[in-house]
């Protein structure tokens, strides 16, 4: 057995940072215990998330204290404050942007020139106290100890593949362990600390002075501020819930490309001690047109547009050979294959620790729905269709018509064997619905007869085979009895009539089978997907609920559903993936893009179910 004690912080406790290339999380009492550099996918240099030994950096009162914390303003720029029996100081922590930049449009593109600084700046506002400080990075996720030297103005890291410079203005003793040491700060002190990443082969940076941290500081506040402010105010329920998940997905979306990464981490697991540990910075197929459909509903139709096109191009061609693969580094790889890190003991002794992700290989016939859909409702914003985009989508059109019939592994990546998931279907249904409606932009006329037809196939298939009258519902596949979530998409997709009483009754059984004691909505019923242990509830599918009852006439029970999905948000208002059911306490990688996409797209759906004049 392991003797090193696995971390367990609970993963609520954490705040995420970002400069839209790479994530900080912070805790509750000033530790970075989590950053990839130089992008989101990176190897962690501090990674005390999921080893004690793997790196962090943290500024905290010695004595015992209580904390509070928030965001400043509409930005990603957090002020912890710590209060302890003496006196009392503020951490603001942000990881810095840089200049703002315009673009064609005329809309902000932040971080396009971030400097891969980590900016921290100390004030004492009451009393006195004594602080820890402590510096210990990790590179190549906790296996490379750095050497530290002194260098005017602060130290530098060097190891492995990555050279810190760190600005420090106070004294630093250096051990096998890191820099450390212990400041006294009165009422009215402040001091200003920030680490620059460059690799070995760039020549280390100069230390920045204390108003240049403070310069740095006040440029993310105010470019995060004013990205926030360009965008139309949301006038729907829980906006500042709304707000805040709007931010965060600009948050986890890598400037360069636009691609949209799952969440920032890997491994958080979604059942403690059963393997169920993935990685999932990476940006998936699946998620393109609930994402396209949130940010459009957010005002946000740029980004939407960056993060479509982003999706085509990783894509790049349908090899009709093979299916189109589901999900693509951030930078538009491939190749995302799986390894585990046995070196680390993992978030409370969850093990293995993976990076890459083996989901890139199973073939899901879902993913030629989301394209398509995420391209229909993008048509108006869309500068136009080249010729190579739209012989892609043709291309997927055509894909989705060829095999609908064969079974998949599920939108759920379920590692058992593959099944005839109604979801599977019904995405494939949507892809040449979508793709029918669109053929004349697509100069594909000639083939929008097929299309139809096959469309309608599937229509027929789903209403025969994918209705249970036993159960009174749309099951998980093809002839089971068992449901999935993922079915209450059916009400948005547009395969039935708003009214039809299969869709209600469907809803209702998901209702009445998939929730747990705490009324969140799990996925799917335990045993469905060929893993050990049972996996906690599902954040976006609660919301799925919300957005399903909507759209099927039931906005106060919509209400309800989004309350309490809402109420799983930390204190920042962020969203894991899962809740564990036992405790209520967070599972999964954190925070999770999906759980805000859903918080999304329910709040528009109990809007628009209210006023009915807008639908």
């Amino acid at each position: 057995m392991d003797p090193r004690p696995a971390n367990g912080r609970p993963i609520e406790d954490y705040a995420l940072l970002s400069d839209r290339h790479s994530a900080a999380l912070v805790s509750t009492d000033g530790s970075i215990d989590w950053l990839c550099r130089p992008r989101f996918d990176s190897p962690a240099v501090l990674g005390r998330l999921l080893d004690p030994d793997a790196g962090h950096w943290s500024i905290r009162p010695a004595a015992p204290f209580r904390s509070t914390r928030a965001y400043i303003g509409d930005t990603f720029a957090l002020r912890t404050e710590f209060t302890t029996d003496t006196g009392t100081a503020a951490l603001t922590d942000a990881l810095a942007l840089g200049p703002a930049t315009g673009t064609d449009a005329g809309r902000i593109r932040l971080a396009a020139r971030a400097p891969l600084a980590t900016v921290r700046v100390l004030e004492c506002t009451a009393g006195e106290l004594d602080l820890d400080f402590a510096f210990r990075p990790r590179p190549e996720y906790g296996l490379v100890n750095p050497i530290f030297t002194t260098v005017p103005g602060g130290v530098l890291a060097t190891g492995g593949p990555a050279r810190f410079v760190l600005s420090c203005p106070v004294p630093l003793d250096f051990g096998d362990d890191g820099a450390t040491t212990r400041i006294a700060l009165r009422a009215g002190q402040r001091l200003h600390f920030a680490v620059q990443t460059a690799g070995l082969a760039q020549p280390p940076r100069p230390p920045w002075t204390p108003d240049e941290i403070q310069a740095a500081l006040d440029e993310t506040v105010r470019g995060w501020q004013d990205w926030n402010d360009a965008h139309p105010p949301w006038t729907g329920p829980a906006p500042d819930l709304v707000k805040r998940s709007v931010l965060v997905l600009e948050a986890l979306r890598f400037q360069p490309t636009g691609a949209i990464v799952a969440a920032p981490t890997t491994s958080l697991p979604e059942a403690v001690g059963a393997g169920r540990n993935w990685d999932y910075r990476y940006a998936w197929v699946r998620d393109a047109s609930f994402t396209v459909q949130a940010l459009a509903a957010a005002g946000c139709h740029g980004e939407a547009v960056e993060f479509f096109e982003f999706m085509t191009r990783a894509a790049a061609r349908y090899q009709p050979q093979k299916p189109l693969q589901i999900m693509f580094g951030i930078g538009g790889e491939h190749d995302l294959s799986e390894r585990e890190l046995g070196h680390l003991a993992g978030w409370r002794g969850s093990r293995p620790v993976r990076v890459g992700n083996a989901a890139w290989l199973q073939p899901q016939l879902d993913v030629y729905g989301e394209l398509l859909d995420a391209a229909w409702h993008l048509r108006g914003h869309l500068r136009g269709l080249d010729e190579p985009a739209r012989r892609f989508l043709s291309g997927i059109a055509d894909a989705a018509a060829d095999q609908w019939e064969q079974p998949d592994q599920g939108i759920w990546e379920s590692r058992g064997a593959p099944r005839h998931y109604v979801y599977s279907k019904l995405m494939c249904w949507v892809a040449l619905d979508r793709a029918v409606k669109s053929a004349h932009r697509l100069d594909a006329a000639d083939r929008a007869g097929r299309w139809a037809a096959e469309r309608d196939r599937i229509r027929e298939a789903i209403e025969t085979e994918g209705w249970n009258p036993r159960v009174g519902a749309f099951c998980a596949a093809f002839g089971d009895d068992d449901l999935d979530a993922a079915v209450l998409a059916m009400p948005a997709s547009g395969i039935l009539p708003d009214g039809d009483p299969r869709l209600v009754s469907t809803v209702d059984a998901i209702d009445r089978r998939l929730r747990d004691e705490r009324g969140l909505v799990r996925r799917y019923e335990a045993g469905s997907d060929g893993l050990e242990g049972v996996e906690g509830s599902f954040v976006m599918c609660t919301f799925w609920l919300a957005q399903a009852l909507a759209l099927t006439g039931r906005p106060d029970r919509a209400a309800d559903a989004f309350a309490l999905a809402a109420s799983c948000a930390n204190d920042l208002g962020l969203l894991s993936e899962e809740i564990d059911t036992a405790i209520g306490a967070m599972l999964g990688n954190f925070p999770q893009a999906f759980s805000h996409i859903g918080l999304l797209n329910a709040a528009v759906a109990i809007r628009d179910a209210r006023r009915p004049a807008t639908r």
